[in-house]
This record gives C-alpha cells, structure tokens and sequence, in this order.
C-alpha cells in the first residue's frame, strides 16, 4: 500500500484552517483565496509539482499542481475548492484544534481536510511512485465553488483531464449524481396609481399573488413526480419577493425569486416552460394579467454512470482499504462536478466524514482524511496507469 506522510497531511490541514479564505463574493470584505492560494502553491513546489496560477478575476486565484506522468496513460485530476463561507458566532474560527480524532476550525469540513487528502495523495505519488504513473495528476485547489464556481469554470479552460474526482465530503461514500439549479425572476406588470384612484391603478402585488397561488400547485406537483433513485423529486420555493414603493400607491410591478432544484434529465425548457404555461393561464382568464420570466443563473444537475472507469477505479481502491464496498450515493445540493463533467471529463464524487459545513462549529474525521488520502492515491495508480 502507499504510504501517506501522516505529519504532512495534519501540518498542511492545519496551515490550510488557519489561513483565512472567506469568500468576498458571500461576505463583504473577505480574504478570499489570494493567501491560502500561496500556502498551496509553496507545498506543490516543495513536494516536486509542477504549479500553475489562474485568476478568474483579480485575487480570486486558484493552484493547479501536476504531477507529470511518463506518457501513454489517462489523466486525472483531484479537485477540492480553497473558499469558505463566514465565521459569524464561531469564537476561535483560525485556529485549528484536534480532538477526539477530530479538527475544528473553518473550512476544517467544507473542504480543506478534503484539499488536504489530495495533497498529500499527490506527496506520497511524487515520493513512492514517482515515474510509475503513465498519465498525469492534477491536483486543483479551487476558488469561489461557495458562489459562483468561477474557480473550477476558469481552471478547466486551462487544463484538460480525462477524468476528476471532486473530493467535497461524502461521508467516504461515493456519490454519483447531484441536484441542478434554476435561478428564476418573474415580474408581474401593474400600473402605478394614487391609492385613492382605483379606476386607474393596477395592482402587480395581487397580479403576483395569482401567480403564487399557482406555483404553489407546480411545487406540491413536483415532489409527487417520479423520483430519481440517488437524488429524489424536483422541487422549487419563492426565494425573495419584492413589490410596490409606498402604502398610498398601487404597485407598478412586483418581483418574484424562485429556485427551482432540478433532476438530471431535466432542462430549462423545460422548466421555464412549465412557468410560461402558469402565465399563459393567468393571461387567458384576465387580459389585464401580465407578466415576464427570465432566468438569473442556471447549474446543471450532474450524474455519472457506475461504469465509468473512474468510478470502478475509485470503487476499486476504495473497497481495498475499507474492506467492503462503499456504497453509491446521490446528493440534493449542486457541486462543481457538474462544471466537469459539461465539459466532457468523467467526474465522480466522494470525501471525508466530518460535521458543521456552513454551522458555528465545523470539524472533519482525522482518520477519514487519512483514509481518503490513501484512497486517491490508490486511484491515481489504478486509473492513469
């Protein structure tokens, strides 16, 4: 078996805990990647990768470290995103603390153990295995999968793998599909008009609320929908509703928010159409009834084949150290594996046991980050040859 430097992989976990990498695009103000992008950057020069920087904007870096195989083999690269969310009520965030075969801190869960597996992964290939592997690995440390995943859209216009791993925590589970997103503005259309003039103002509030009233029909609709098997039903909720200016006015137009939650094999034609359809209705049974629909931001649902020969490779190495198989796994949220696979590499998933992603107190398994470390390892002699 590969060995894994036990020091390397809790001394880079901590370092990575300890330098602050919020995410300024969720809070105003913070760090973002630019430190922690030179704490990873400084570990893949010295463990022997060769390292690329690529900014999708201006101090949003994110590190690509290669471990150059001798040619004739498949490449793959592990992928683990840099950026976490706030700290509000966390009393010590920065500072990295192990207990109980545990480390809290930010990030410790929501991915850095996570970032940390595949660096030392890549540490013991370079040591262990160096010149073995047929085909290149590529360690992606990524920025900004908490907003927009400009990280990962920016790296892979820049590096090309046949296959990926994103390492987001499973719970050493692997999983094979995730939800998609539809981000959705519909606006209703009134007249404004002094309150006191009924014969001229139209109201957009009350034209929304007809329109909710009918979206409410779509969303219990949706979840008695055929189930998909790893992620089950479609759903959607109104976000954020904003309408009218003042008490005495009639409101000239209001604005809905919605996130639709989709199933793979889902489309947003299909989607928009099914609230194009409610609006044809309204607009039949009232002329007077108008409204628009645009959709603000789209990330596809994600779902990979258990045949796939990432898949059967990181089943491979991962029944050889657990004993038995893990099982296959879907997921609710978006992950950026849907990024990689829309352009074209086979992508699976699967992490570390831990708690608190996004919560006051975050923490990961020390026993699991070393059980993935060794996994990927494992995979990245299996897979590239």
């Amino acid at each position: 078996m590969i060995e894994i430097d036990r020091r390397y992989l809790l001394t880079t976990l901590a370092a990575l805990i300890r330098t602050n990498s919020i995410n300024p695009s969720l809070v105003p103000g913070g760090a973002g990647e630019a430190a922690i992008a030179r704490v990873v950057a400084d570990s893949f020069q010295r463990i022997g990768l060769e390292v690329a920087i690529y900014e999708a904007m201006p101090g949003r870096p994110s590190v690509v470290g290669t471990l150059k195989g001798k040619g004739g083999g498949k490449s793959l690269m592990l992928n683990a995103h840099m950026d976490t969310v706030g700290v509000d009520g966390m009393p010590d965030p920065f500072t990295p603390t192990p207990r109980d075969g545990k480390m809290f801190g930010r990030g410790a869960y929501d991915m850095k153990g996570s970032l940390a597996a595949c660096m030392a992964a890549a540490k013991a290939l370079a040591e262990g295995a160096k010149g073995s592997l047929r085909g290149d690995l590529l360690i992606a440390a990524v920025a900004d999968e908490e907003y927009a995943s400009l990280g990962t859209a920016e790296v892979i216009k820049h590096c090309k793998a046949d296959s990926a791993i994103v390492t987001e925590p499973t719970e050493m589970e692997i999983c094979l599909a995730h939800k998609g997103f539809i981000w959705i503005e519909v606006e209703t259309i009134g007249r404004a008009a002094h309150g006191s003039r009924f014969d001229e103002g139209v109201d957009a509030n009350m034209m929304m609320g007809r329109f909710l009233a009918e979206l409410g029909k779509l969303e219990r609709a949706l979840r008695s929908r055929k189930r998909h098997p790893l992620v089950g039903p479609p759903s959607l909720h109104a976000a954020i509703l904003q309408g009218g200016t003042e008490l005495s006015m009639y409101a000239a137009n209001c604005k809905l928010q919605i996130e639709r939650r989709t199933i793979p094999g889902e489309t947003e034609a299909q989607v928009i159409g099914e609230l194009q359809a409610i609006v044809d209705r309204l607009s039949a049974a009232d002329p007077a009834f108008k409204a628009t629909i645009k959709t603000l931001l789209i990330r596809h649902s994600f779902e990979v084949s258990a045949d796939a020969p990432i898949v059967k490779a990181l089943a491979q190495a991962s029944t050889d150290l657990l004993v038995k198989p893990p099982p296959f796994v879907g997921r609710p949220f978006w992950m950026d594996s849907a990024l990689l696979a829309a352009a074209g590499v086979d992508t699976v998933i699967m992490g570390p046991t831990g708690g608190g992603a996004h919560a006051k107190e975050e923490w990961v398994d020390l026993g699991s980050v070393e059980e993935m470390a060794h996994i990927l390892a494992q995979t990245a002699m299996y897979y590239c040859g």
